[in-house]
């Protein structure tokens, strides 16, 4: 009885009744396999969480333009008389201004304050650019004060500027805070009597990625460096598509000064009704040439996603389908976006591409046709972009979609489909409760090597009820990857999604990066997505035991690359059972022509697995380093239950 019992215990908790044997792995170094491509592990980018507007993009002023759709002035409180206008104003594509009146107000002023995004995050003795459009309707100066308050209302710093002249003209000062808190406001008061107008009214730290003027928070775009992402895919997903066609993201509206952006309701606004965001919008300040310059910083492949004419199909009965013979200017779109990325200055879109600052081509390679969709039109509306794309743009690598789900009726629909239109890549999605993801570490073994390759655009384990970035989720990511990693000859491209999300302003989780006004916190999925992709090596070797590959047998997931740059061998072991384990992982050399180095590199993640990073306990769960020793070519580990291992073997050619 007792010896039933424990085995009932040992397999619920995933305790196999090997534990205590030797489980003999190896590698063949001598015979490396398909390759790796550089941008195989990357990120994708999307505005829901509050990612741009209020995260990544670094103006602190929310709804600046007073352009938010039915509520102008949503984001301010006003005090006096205050006026929203849109005669004269100096923006054609953002027509609202607010007109201020100071008669008799003389002590307390007439003006707004504005409570950015959840608050405004400054730091003691940082600058912030304070900026607007001004003009003095009699053309007598005036003075405008921008103060910052703190939470609790005690002044935070603060600028004079003297507006003169009847003509809308840009003003700037530098306000230094005095403080450290991530819930200021911004006051604009009009301080002389008289009336004066205002329109894009901003606040911006001095210190932005690359000090861009129009930049991004340093700490998130650094964070996302950090990943070393191979490619970068935005503007998002379901936000492409719009809550209907007049509300989908138009990239050549992204374009010129942003004061002249037009402001766009954000897809996310009022998805989930206990998540309700109403004055959730964008100000596309972070548009197309933004998120180029970004890949280009991180040393990404841009991959951008259009519009295919179809608004987001979970907008049951709402949704919306251009006509397919009203198709020709979404394909225009398409084609002017590769133009802007790669055509010469002599171009006209090169030319529009110069004059923003980025003379030299972006050298798009990729470009995503629509997002998720489905049913019995999407492949015909994808044959319509390719038949223009393909002619004109033979490199470009275009992506077609294998619908929201990683199976059923529509996904099998969708496969053949992107098969006989001989689409480059086919974009698989799957959100997904762990154990999914550890049943799927094949998933790709039998794909068809001659088919279309694979993109996994949109994943991450999802625990329930809590969907929280637990170690249970990112071990799980862990364990799947090695398939990924494996399959690297039909996989190309994988990217974990959503990327950010505003720990006061979210709609989606879990979420890589997590940030507050003022800081950011690492998810456990974060590091797991780092060690692939700094781990990544150029080819596959076989990993086997007892010549098969290790795919989940006694809950044992690795794959192994070699590196020829560093000269390397990387060995990426999850064991996601609760016992140690006694691993013995023998090399095998191409015969007399490689030579290894003892000192093995290590980096374990391990801890509580229901456990997960936060703002407070930003280290909970964080790689750590370790030294192994290799004896001859035969590496002993004991590898700790429910972790994930990365281990890094030096090599010399003979």
């Amino acid at each position: 009885m007792r010896t039933i019992l424990a085995g009932i215990i040992a397999t619920f908790f995933g305790i196999t009744t090997t534990q205590s044997q030797t489980i003999e792995l190896v590698v063949q170094a001598g015979k490396p396999g398909a390759a790796i491509r550089p941008d195989m592990y990357g990120v994708f980018f999307e505005d829901i969480n509050f990612a741009a507007d209020g995260g990544l993009y670094a103006e602190l002023v929310k709804n600046r333009s007073f352009d938010f759709t039915h509520t102008p002035l949503s984001g301010w409180t006003t005090y006096g008389p205050v006026e929203v206008r849109t005669d004269g104003g100096p923006f054609e594509r953002n027509p609202h201004y607010v007109r201020l009146t100071n008669k008799w107000e003389i002590l307390t002023g007439t003006g707004l304050v504005n409570e950015g995004f959840r608050g405004i995050g400054i730091k003691e003795n940082e600058s912030y650019r304070f900026s607007f459009y001004a003009r003095s309707t009699d053309g007598v100066p005036k003075k405008i004060k921008g103060e910052l308050t703190d939470s609790k209302n005690n002044p935070a710093g603060g600028v004079d500027i003297e507006v003169v002249g009847k003509e809308w003209k840009k003003y700037t000062g530098m306000i230094t805070g005095n403080v450290t808190d991530a819930h200021c406001r911004l006051n604009v008061g009009l301080l002389t009597e008289g009336v004066v107008d205002l329109e894009h009214i901003s606040l911006f730290p001095v210190k932005t990625w690359k000090n861009r003027e129009n930049g991004m928070r340093p700490d998130i775009a650094q964070a996302l460096a950090d990943l070393k992402p191979g490619v970068l895919r935005f503007p998002g997903g379901c936000i492409v598509e719009g809550n209907n066609l007049a509300t989908r993201y138009q990239w050549k509206n992204t374009l010129g000064p942003v004061e002249n952006r037009p402001v766009n309701e954000n897809r996310w606004n009022y998805e989930f009704k206990h998540k309700f965001f109403p004055d959730y919008f964008q100000s596309y300040g972070l548009g197309f040439f933004e998120f180029f310059l970004l890949a280009e910083d991180w040393g990404a492949e841009p991959l951008p996603v259009v519009s295919c004419g179809f608004s987001c199909q979970f907008q049951t009965g709402r949704e919306q389908v251009v006509p397919l013979d009203s198709l020709q200017p979404y394909i225009d779109d398409a084609l002017d976006l590769i133009a802007f990325a790669n055509a010469p200055v002599t171009d006209p879109w090169g030319k529009i591409r110069a004059e923003m600052g980025h003379p030299a081509p972006f050298n798009l390679k990729y470009l995503a046709i629509g997002n998720e969709q489905w049913g019995e039109l999407y492949h015909l509306y994808l044959e319509a972009f390719m038949k223009q794309i393909r002619p004109k743009y033979p490199q470009i690598k275009l992506i077609g979609t294998a619908g929201p789900s990683a199976s059923g009726e529509e996904f099998d629909r969708l496969w053949p489909q992107m098969k006989a239109l001989k689409v480059d890549l086919v974009d698989e999605h799957y959100y997904m409760p762990p154990q999914w993801f550890l049943n799927n570490a094949k998933r790709y073994d039998t794909y068809d090597r001659k088919g279309p390759k694979v993109f996994a655009g949109e994943y991450a384990a999802h625990t329930r009820p809590t969907k929280k970035n637990s170690f249970e989720a990112a071990l799980a990511e862990a364990a799947f990857l090695t398939g990924i990693e494996r399959n690297a000859d039909i996989v190309h491209l994988a990217t974990y999604a959503p990327l950010l999300a505003h720990v006061d302003a979210w709609q989606w989780n879990p979420d890589l990066i997590w940030f507050d006004n003022l800081s950011l916190v690492k998810s456990v999925n974060y590091y797991v997505q780092q060690l692939y992709s700094h781990n990544k090596g150029d080819h596959l070797l076989p990993l086997t035991r007892n010549g098969a590959v290790v795919a989940g047998e006694e809950q044992l997931y690795a794959s192994a690359v070699t590196g020829k740059q560093k000269k390397e061998i990387v060995i990426k072991l999850a064991n996601t059972s609760t016992a140690e384990r006694d691993i013995r992982i023998r090399i095998d050399l191409p015969g007399k022509g490689m030579s290894l180095s003892p000192e093995v590199e290590a980096t374990i993640l391990s801890g509580d697995i229901q456990e997960e990073n936060t703002l407070a306990e930003p280290q909970k769960i964080v790689p750590v380093n370790d030294q192994q020793t290799l004896s001859g070519q035969t590496l002993s580990l004991k590898v700790k239950g429910q972790s994930f291992n990365v281990y890094r073997i030096k090599y010399h050619i003979l």
